[in-house]
């Protein structure tokens, strides 16, 4: 089957290249997916670079959310059959023709959502609920801070965070069009912030009148450590996805953690066992999965497309990608 490849094994940009590799085949409780498209992750950029480490027996093939048409099933699998369309997460291989996933991984998608729109939805959409919902408990009332606002899981997370009933959303981001395209959004954040140029700490207390936020999800790390800190509300809440500007904070009073006692927790997805993976994909279902639509739709949940690459160009995708100019999913079509 075609597939993108990393020459070398890792590397820069210039070594993703459309190849040729071994075609998948289902295990028990598999499916075999023929891909029609698939959505760019930060994580995909770092395992390019050799920088990620793969869960044990990951596809070593980047691409982690797909949409696409069952081909095959494996031994005891019965909800799904060939030609069904669906998305779903896989561990590895979504960059490709073919990719193998849990059958529990897998979604019926909706007849409103085009490929495109569908594949955007589960590395993002979980990420979030994940960290929003499970981790942080969202609830009605909170007041809640969002960095990396106009990336694919801040979008998710700021939806989510208006869906479950939040008092105010305040989102982060890094230019005044980011901030006005967030704004401008039906289920948008409340307020936002620009975090070059104003302290998002001091903003979210007055918006709160004091209190500070309850919950707050972080992509950036160190830069936005003791902000982050000083933001969070009494009994706060705060979920770190990534570390964009580093994981060493070089000076850190670790008294606020105490007396404002704060819950902080790391969170991956990607790693996590199958069983895990499917019951936050079933609770997801249950709870989020309804109320999407397309950007043009109704829905209180959204999905928002940045720009959509022919597989040909993935190098110009993984590009716009690292230039950090996207506000929405950057997204790959198999052609």
């Amino acid at each position: 089957m075609k597939a993108i490849l990393v020459k070398d094994g890792k590397g820069p940009i210039e070594n993703l290249y459309l190849g040729e590799a071994d075609k998948p085949s289902p295990g028990p409780g598999q499916v075999l997916v023929k891909v029609k498209a698939f959505g760019l992750n930060r994580m995909d950029i770092l395992q390019r670079e050799g920088r990620y480490p793969l869960p044990p027996g990951a596809s070593t093939i980047l691409g982690v959310e797909f949409s696409g048409t069952v081909a095959q099933v494996g031994h005891a699998v019965d909800e799904w059959h060939e030609g069904d369309e669906v998305l779903g997460l896989t561990s590895g291989g979504a960059y490709a023709e073919y990719v193998v996933a849990p059958y529990r991984n897998i979604i019926k998608k909706p007849a409103h959502l085009s490929w495109v729109e569908a594949a955007s939805i589960p590395e993002v959409l979980l990420t979030a609920f994940q960290a929003l919902v499970v981790l942080a408990e969202v609830k009605k009332g909170d007041d809640v801070l969002v960095h990396a606002g106009a990336s694919g899981v801040g979008i998710a997370a700021i939806q989510l965070a208006r869906a479950y009933g939040a008092n105010t959303v305040t989102a982060t981001a890094s230019s005044r069009e980011k901030l006005d395209m967030l704004l401008g959004l039906p289920s948008g954040p409340t307020h936002a912030v620009n975090y070059t140029t104003e302290d998002f700490a001091e903003h979210v207390k007055k918006t709160t009148g004091g209190k500070g936020v309850d919950v707050i999800i972080d992509f950036v790390g160190q830069s936005h450590w003791n902000k982050n800190i000083d933001a969070l509300a009494y009994d706060g809440r705060m979920t770190m996805l990534a570390m964009l500007s580093g994981a060493e904070v070089p000076k850190v009073n670790l008294m606020p953690i105490l007396y404002k006692r704060l819950r902080i927790q790391g969170s991956t997805l990607r790693a996590r066992s199958e069983d895990y993976q499917a019951e936050l994909i079933a609770r997801f279902k249950r709870e989020a999965f309804d109320h999407i639509t397309s950007s043009s739709g109704d829905g209180s949940i959204r999905t928002y497309i940045h720009k959509v690459y022919p597989w040909t160009e993935i190098q110009e995708a993984h590009r716009e990608m690292e230039a950090n100019k996207n506000s929405g999913k950057i997204m790959v079509e198999v052609v």
